[in-house]
């Protein structure tokens, strides 16, 4: 509901770390120019892609994780909003080229001179999966939903807090009026996800339809192999089918989604041709991409283009008593030798993250620096927050209690982060235990604010951003983002400020000085910003470009050999 089509407005997405492996080729997050705003939609819009591509045959794609459910209005990690890029329509969509709105299931989007009011067009003749007509009552409806606690959306309604209504003022038309002036009411409005509504009305079906999902987008679930594999077929009622600026795009007949975690076993099914793209780490690229199937049947590509920037991150569950103590998070973010992990692991190619989203952003406050190793740090803020070896077994301690803990974590490939760290850690005297988790269940532990600490990601995000999502007081409640349950009544206050200044310049200042105080209250332990964005790619995959300027793009390629 609240993701937009192609490259979507949506704030952050939960990742496991290191595994964003959609991120940049469905664009599951929004990305464009840190310098200018975005221009306005309705104009005259070009074909991006090559639209001579041949149409046919079967992408073979990894998704790595499998969807805690396919549910578009109560799914909320970074696998469900996948599935949704390719099934689910929105009202307009991203231009990878300009960031400018494209019409998408609505023809037209029109603002009041005052910035209050959003009338959207409906597409004449669009209909859903299954034949029935898409109408604009479907729309008001998928408006609706997020505010009626019977679905579950709670997740979604920071992002529409501020529309008060949604009126359907003609056969093709619906008018959103806001409450007051925001500088995201026309992202959210545009990026709105829209459901029929005789398929998910009944609120009291909801689980019925974890394991299916029906929408008006150029695929259609066509088999969901649990464990194994989603199917996606091409949706022969498309509108988009007979849409001149949409030529070239979405050209494979069938997606086959498979869910290997393991790096190794990606490259592998890369140069046996049983996977066609994958996503790789700065440590896959250069060390276990290798091979003479590199450079012939599989292509590396390492490219740079504008789009938002994720970043992973250890996050503290602040009601746990030891970590609700700055100092004994800040020691904690002493203790994390990213350099070194940035040179043995990810050879040289990110920065080390400063702040709670990524420093090449306008909003990141460039005065706030990477918190440095430096153990002996660490130990002195210890000592200031009351820990001491008391008995001398080489563990910290306080109120008799050890400093002990448990990271979890959800990708295997990762785990050798988490020992340099936990080795680290030792040297000072605190304890950290490592678990490895299924993704479905480090994601229950985490709404059931079941973990002492939780390696993770967020997707990087709308480059206009809006922290509010995880960052404010009012997120931390059950079904929001901001699970660690980080409070700052100041950061709250300009979260709010922020969000009603309609001046980017000011906006701008604003976001820089909650940026530097979350820094500050090291609520998460910040990893590393990605310099590059680096891919493999099946020969027999067709690329109008290595990267568009706003993101790579991958709903343009094509199969070589069908004939």
């Amino acid at each position: 509901m609240q993701f937009q089509k192609s490259l979507r407005f949506f704030s952050s997405m939960p990742v496991t770390f290191v595994t964003a492996a959609a991120l940049v080729f469905v664009a599951v997050v929004d990305v464009g120019a840190a310098q200018a705003e975005a221009p306005k939609a309705n104009k005259a819009v070009k074909a991006l892609g090559n639209v001579n591509a041949p149409q046919g045959g079967a992408f073979l794609y990894n998704l790595r994780v499998e969807p805690t459910t396919l549910n578009p209005i109560t799914g909320t990690d970074l696998y469900n909003q996948t599935i949704q890029t390719y099934v689910m329509d929105t009202l307009m969509s991203r231009n990878y080229e300009t960031y400018g709105w494209d019409p998408a299931l609505a023809e037209k989007m029109e603002v009041s001179k005052d910035g209050t009011e959003f009338t959207f067009t409906v597409r004449s003749g669009a209909v859903w999966s299954d034949g029935k007509p898409i109408t604009v009552e479907d729309v008001k409806f998928s408006f609706d939903v997020i505010f009626d606690d019977k679905y579950n959306a709670a997740h979604a309604r920071p992002y529409y807090e501020n529309i008060s209504k949604a009126e359907v003022t003609g056969p093709n038309t619906i008018k959103f009026v806001t409450k007051s002036k925001y500088h995201g009411n026309e992202r959210v409005l545009a990026a709105l996800t829209v459901l029929p509504k005789h398929f998910y009305g009944n609120a009291d079906e909801g689980k019925k339809k974890n394991k299916t999902i029906l929408g008006s987008g150029p695929y259609v679930l066509k088999e969901y192999n649990q464990g194994q594999a989603i199917i996606l077929e091409r949706n022969k009622t498309w509108w988009g089918n007979a849409v001149p600026e949409q030529r070239g795009r979405y050209n494979f007949q069938t997606i086959r989604m498979r869910f290997d975690k393991e790096d190794s076993l990606v490259i592998e099914r890369l140069k046996k041709g049983e996977l066609h793209f994958d996503e790789l780490t700065p440590d896959s690229y250069t060390v276990k991409a290798v091979g003479p199937e590199f450079g012939t049947t599989v292509l590396k590509k390492k490219v740079e283009n504008l789009q938002s920037k994720s970043y992973g991150y250890i996050g503290w569950n602040l009601k746990r008593e030891m970590f609700a103590d700055k100092k004994v998070r800040r020691g904690l973010a002493h203790l994390m030798n990213r350099e070194e992990m940035n040179k043995k692991f990810r050879f040289g190619m990110s920065l080390p993250a400063t702040g709670p989203w990524y420093q090449q952003s306008e909003y990141a406050n460039p005065a706030v620096k990477a918190i440095s190793f430096d153990p002996k740090k660490a130990g002195a803020l210890f000592k200031e927050a009351g820990w001491a070896d008391t008995n001398k077994d080489g563990v910290l301690d306080k109120g008799g209690k050890p400093f002990e803990f448990t990271l979890f974590y959800a990708n295997k490939d990762t785990q050798k982060y988490w020992v340099m760290y936990q080795e680290d850690m030792k040297k000072v005297g605190v304890k950290m235990n490592l678990q490895l988790l299924e993704w479905n269940a480090l994601l229950k532990n985490m709404d059931e604010r079941k973990f002492d600490a939780v390696a993770m990601a967020w997707g990087g995000g709308s480059v206009d951003l809006d922290p509010k999502q995880i960052w404010h007081t009012e997120s931390s409640k059950e079904g929001g983002s901001n699970r660690i349950g980080y409070s700052n009544p100041e950061v709250d206050k300009l979260i709010d400020q922020g969000a009603a200044e309609l001046d980017k310049k000011k906006r701008v200042q604003i976001y820089r000085k909650v940026y530097a105080m979350i820094a500050e209250d090291a609520p998460y332990a910040f990893l590393f910003n990605d310099k590059y964005v680096l891919y493999a790619v099946n020969k027999q995959i067709g690329l109008p470009k290595d990267t568009f300027k706003f993101t790579v793009g991958a709903d343009y390629w094509w199969m070589t050999d069908v004939k």
